[in-house]
């Protein structure tokens, strides 16, 4: 073999390597998600199946598990029960855990027309069929609704805890376009909820579009969530508060993984210090005006206080 040629098989023989050593990188990956999913998907064995019907006939579905204060799980935007089971088992040990399917998601039908108030009375109706109080555990915009519905439920419900809650306080970001939820309504509606899971990813949460493409071409689940693309709307209704400031009383503790020095922290001036977007990187649409005084939890993560 010439000498001219020699480094044309060397890099040949690199191309090679390296194309398989990615075939096995996304083969693993592929099994561990595979496998994760459906460990993720596993019905509790142990977790009770039940049903209540909300006020305008929606049947809600949920697992109840464990004993003690009654908590209850809202999943945020894409999700079902089956994102917070993993939670639920850990919190099974101390409480009675209520893990539910928001109206058109897994098991719980979805009547029409929504209203976020609709889904207040969906938790309403939880929280009365395990014992009339309940605690109220949200992540994203499952933590907004947590607010909104404690400030419709007054006692009913007795503490929060609010997990990355995607509220724009400061100038690090824009707002989403007016015509944002519209856009979503659209492509769901003309049959492209893929492409409506797509937007949300890329304009909503602000992830690059290029990761979006791997996470719809490797990720199994993305087909799941294009399932609950129509509930997408629901969530951007319920992040857009429109004229409501929910008005929070009780003991409220909120969590966030932001990239300035006062996220995470316990405010005395507001249920949360000003952040900036962290890794859960979601945005509502516009600034949101935190609760003027709302009186901090007192307790600390696991202790007697539950908070």
């Amino acid at each position: 073999m010439s000498e001219a040629h020699r480094p044309r098989r060397t890099l040949r023989r690199i191309g090679a390597v390296l194309t398989g050593l990615l075939a096995i990188v996304v083969i693993l990956y592929l099994s561990f998600y595979i496998v994760a999913n459906r460990a993720l998907n596993r019905t509790d064995i142990d977790a009770k199946q039940k049903t209540v019907t909300s006020k305008d006939g929606t049947l809600v579905a949920f697992e109840q598990t464990g004993a003690g204060p009654v908590v209850i799980l809202l999943t945020g935007a894409l999700a079902d029960r089956s994102g917070t089971r993993w939670l639920a088992k850990h919190l099974a040990e101390h409480f009675t855990v209520i893990n539910y399917d928001r109206r058109g998601r897994g098991k719980s039908t979805d009547t029409q027309p929504y209203a976020v108030e609709r889904e207040v009375e969906d938790i309403e109706a939880l929280i009365d069929a395990t014992g009339g109080s309940a605690f109220v555990f949200g992540v994203s915009s499952g933590a907004v609704l947590a607010l909104e519905a404690a400030s419709e439920l007054g006692g009913k419900v007795q503490k929060l805890f609010l997990y990355e809650p995607p509220f724009i306080v400061d100038d690090s970001r824009p707002p989403m376009p007016a015509d944002f939820g519209n856009q979503i309504t659209e492509m769901v509606s003309e049959g492209h909820p893929s492409d409506a899971v797509k937007l949300f990813f890329t304009k909503g949460m602000g992830n690059p579009p290029f990761a979006v493409t791997i996470m719809r071409l490797l990720m199994p689940g993305w087909s799941k969530m294009t399932g609950t693309a129509h509930t997408l709307r629901y969530d951007l209704a319920i992040l857009s508060g429109g004229s409501r400031r929910p008005t929070i009383t009780g003991q409220t503790m909120g969590r966030h993984y932001g990239t300035d020095s006062g996220s995470g922290r316990r405010s005395e001036r507001g249920v949360f210090s000003p952040w900036r977007p962290g890794p859960h990187r979601d945005a509502s649409y516009r600034p949101v005006p935190l609760p003027r005084r709302p009186q901090p939890c007192r307790g600390s993560y696991g202790s007697q206080s539950h908070c």
